[in-house]
């Protein structure tokens, strides 16, 4: 499975950004698909995780960020608004859980990121 991230970039505070991660390969639209993110001096955290039976996120997203998923497209997108300087990060696309997980360690497939930065 190869991810490939896209619609980074710079954005200033109280923006909106959305990010695309294009699924090719051996995709299983039963698989949950992810967002992780890592911001500088920092550890990766998930951000959103999708799958056919619903969504999961990260508790201090909630509300700014929407994650969704065309499998038609092979396609996971992540909404993100009233972005803020806290939301600068590379934001890395992964696949191939079988839970509603944020934690990296339940992803076998990654994209290389794509960096948001957030200015004030």
């Amino acid at each position: 499975v190869d991810l490939v991230e896209s619609g980074g970039g710079s954005v200033q505070a109280g923006g909106s950004m959305r990010l695309s991660c294009a699924a090719s390969g051996n995709v299983d639209s039963r698989d949950i698909m992810g967002w992780v993110r890592q911001a500088p001096g920092k550890k990766r955290e998930g951000v959103a995780a999708i799958g056919r039976d619903g969504d999961t996120y990260r508790e201090s997203l909630k509300g700014r960020f929407l994650i969704s998923r065309d499998n038609a497209k092979n396609t996971l997108y992540l909404q993100m608004n009233i972005l803020n300087a806290e939301d600068t990060a590379m934001y890395y696309c992964a696949a191939g859980s079988k839970y509603y997980s944020l934690q990296e360690s339940d992803y076998p497939y990654w994209g290389q990121g794509t960096q948001v930065t957030v200015s004030s």
